[in-house]
Parts: structure tokens; sequence; C-alpha cells
């Protein structure tokens, strides 16, 4: 794959990032590790530098709330969770791209 195939793909998935993390808390609360864990496992390749400021907006914009909790397995974990105006947001988000899924299938058929 050519660098500029490459960036069309981040580029691409960049604006999908939003979706899926909500998509993600949708399901379950979580930290940001098992998200990008979460990510990583259906190919979205993210990293931390990428997701946190996404996190930040989210939870500035009252989409997202969060909660500390204590680790075993090192320093307290950031847990977040979707709030009521998140899981708008995402069915907003899952009609758009439902229709931009339509709209490209019908355009390149």
């Amino acid at each position: 794959m050519d660098l500029n195939q490459e960036n069309i793909r981040a580029q691409m998935r960049k604006g999908l990032l939003e979706y899926c993390t909500l998509s993600i808390l949708a399901k379950k609360e979580a930290y940001a590790s098992s998200i990008i864990d979460e990510l990583k496992a259906a190919n979205m390749i993210v990293v931390e530098g990428t997701l946190y400021p996404l996190l930040i907006r989210l939870k500035n914009q009252g989409m997202l709330s969060y909660r500390w909790e204590e680790s075993t397995q090192g320093p307290p974990r950031k847990y977040y969770e979707i709030t009521p105006k998140g899981k708008m947001q995402l069915e907003e988000m899952k009609a758009a791209w439902n229709e931009l899924v339509e709209t490209i299938q019908t355009l390149t058929k």
C-alpha cells in the first residue's frame, strides 16, 4: 500500500472514530485502553494520542460522563459512559452513516 492510499484510509478512519467510540460505549462503560483494544480488534487502528482528545471533547459536549475506579493493576482507571445526549448523537450518526452507505452503494454500482 502506498503512502497516499494509507493517508486516505487514515483520514476515513479518523472521521469515523467518534461514531465507533460512541458505539462501543453504548454497549458498556469502558476505560480508554479497553476502547483502543476493541477498536484495534475491529481493524480500526487508533493510538492513545488520537483517542484521548476525542474522549475529552465528547465529555465536554455532554455526550460522555466518567468515573474513577481503583485498579489492582496500576493507577485508578477512568471509566467512560455514554450519556442520554450521547445516545441521541449516536442515533443521528447511525442514520447519517446508513444514508451515506446507501448513497455510495448507489453511486458505485
